[in-house]
């Protein structure tokens, strides 16, 4: 990435960052982190593997992996891709599941310093039923009782649902809670102006990513097709806990083809803090140029 600043962006948690497609306006919402041991995510890597990548990983030799949302504003509207981890600010450990920790919290302040509420949010696209992305959408602030995203319809594929009992970390009152608000999506449905859904069966039988587009410009929010930006450079190394690592590879691959050829921003929603970005190729190979 070049300069000492953008390696440790591929370090970092995600700060707020926008970028605009055409009339909409996007910015990522963090937060918390989530910090992975990195031969634990991707199963198939070795300590040499990780020793050419040494400038992905922090100084504990963590793999940063972001929790945010998508906020896309159209004029007084507003809609949210996924909803962070939630209001638990105190750092968790689960090194049998290779993580080294995690956290949330500041979702909502990270929302109102963008100058939103949570009543202004229509929707939530929920990507997909694991617990880094479902957070605030489940969850009351502190001292409160009811979600925060009361007038909010939360979005999500038919096959998504059905299998919640199946997710992680998604628990009976969890997905209770949920319930009266779920409204069910199918690929193609235009969800918010310039937004469509895309099914992206892999990382959950019901994943689903979302493309934006206004004008000349588009954006692909990828879901969790991708985890991180090393892996652009490797589509190949399968995701821990994945059900098919050949269906997963080639939609990873894809992907990044689409996002390449037709010169389509990408959202990864797990990248450290380079988030938004372009895929170059050359050849067979991919790179990720973070935007500003």
């Amino acid at each position: 990435m070049g300069s000492p600043d953008n390696e440790d962006r591929l370090r970092r948690p995600a700060r707020i960052r926008s970028a605009r497609v055409g009339e909409l306006r996007l910015s990522y919402v963090p937060d918390g982190v989530v910090k992975m041991v990195p031969r634990s995510l991707f199963p198939t890597t070795s300590d040499e593997t990780w020793t050419q990548n040494s400038q992905f990983l922090d100084q504990s030799g963590w793999l940063t992996i972001s929790a945010g949302g998508l906020l896309i504003e159209h004029g007084e509207r507003a809609m949210l891709i996924d909803a962070g981890y939630g209001p638990f600010t105190e750092q968790i450990s689960m090194m049998e599941h290779g993580m080294a920790c995690m956290h949330g919290g500041s979702f909502l302040d990270s929302l109102a310093t963008l100058g939103r509420s949570p009543r202004e949010i229509e929707k939530v696209g929920i990507t997909h039923l694991h617990i880094e992305h479902v957070g605030w959408a489940a969850h009351p602030r502190p001292g409160e009782t009811r979600p925060v995203f009361t007038h909010a319809a939360y979005l999500l594929s038919q096959r998504e649902w059905e299998a919640r009992e199946t997710t992680f970390g998604i628990t009976e009152p969890i997905a209770n809670t949920l319930a009266t608000q779920v409204h069910i999506v199918s690929d193609g449905d235009e969800v918010f102006p310039g937004v469509r859904c895309v099914a992206l069966p892999g990382h959950t039988p019901g994943q689903i990513g979302f493309e934006v587009a206004s004008g000349d410009e588009k954006l692909f929010a990828f879901a969790d097709v991708l985890h991180s930006p090393v892996q652009v450079a490797h589509p190949e190394w399968p995701i821990v806990g994945e059900s098919s690592d050949s269906e997963s590879s080639t939609l990873r691959r894809r992907v990044l083809s689409q996002l390449a050829d037709e010169k389509t921003i990408g959202f990864g929603i797990h990248f450290a803090d380079v988030p938004f970005g372009r895929v170059r190729r050359a050849g067979d190979s991919f790179s990720w140029e973070p935007l500003a």
